[in-house]
Order: structure tokens, then C-alpha cells, then sequence
């Protein structure tokens, strides 16, 4: 079996792993570590801080494969849809910034 740990730290970090979780499979699991060394095991988490999205936290994802190619094709798919969900939420909130 081949694994990988991925940690980023994000601003916005619920977010973010609440917007990749679909894309997780069976062998794939998201949680989001808080400054205070909280741990939010899933990323729906309903007792997340209400400003949780705003502060900077850890998306950590582990990825579990049976073959090294196999990992590689879902490390490199999951690190693009976390720099997607990281533009779409920088954009939204210069968006949400400049209303009045």
C-alpha cells in the first residue's frame, strides 16, 4: 500500500476542505487542524468556529493507494483542486470586500 500526507496551510481552511471533500474517495480523508491544535476530523464539521473560514489553519489529506502510479495520478488531482477552491475563495472574498 502507498500513502501520502499532505498538509496546507491555507487561509480560509474550512472552506477549502469543505470544497474538495466530494472529490475524496474511500481511500482519502480531509481534516482541518486549528492554530490552537484543535482538530476538526471532518470538514462539514457543524461545531467549526463561525470565523473558522478566515482564519489560517491546516487542510491536512491523507491518501492511501495500492499502486505508486495510482498515487501520484490522485496527489497531483488533489493538489490542483485545492489551488482551484483556493482562487475561487480568494476571488469571493475580494469580491465580498469591495461590497458595500
Amino acid at each position: 500500500m502507498r500513502r501520502a500526507t499532505i498538509r496546507s496551510e491555507l487561509d480560509d481552511a474550512h472552506v477549502i476542505a469543505r470544497a474538495i471533500r466530494p472529490d475524496n474517495t474511500d481511500e482519502m480523508s480531509t481534516r482541518v487542524e486549528r492554530p490552537d491544535g484543535a482538530t476538526d476530523a471532518s470538514s462539514d464539521n457543524a461545531d467549526a468556529p463561525a470565523d473558522a473560514g478566515e482564519d489560517s489553519a491546516t487542510v491536512v489529506t491523507e491518501i492511501e493507494r495500492e499502486t505508486t502510479g495510482g498515487l501520484r495520478t490522485n496527489v497531483d488531482d488533489y493538489v490542483v483542486n485545492v489551488d482551484v477552491a483556493t482562487r475561487v475563495a480568494q476571488h469571493a472574498k475580494r469580491h465580498t470586500n469591495t461590497q458595500s
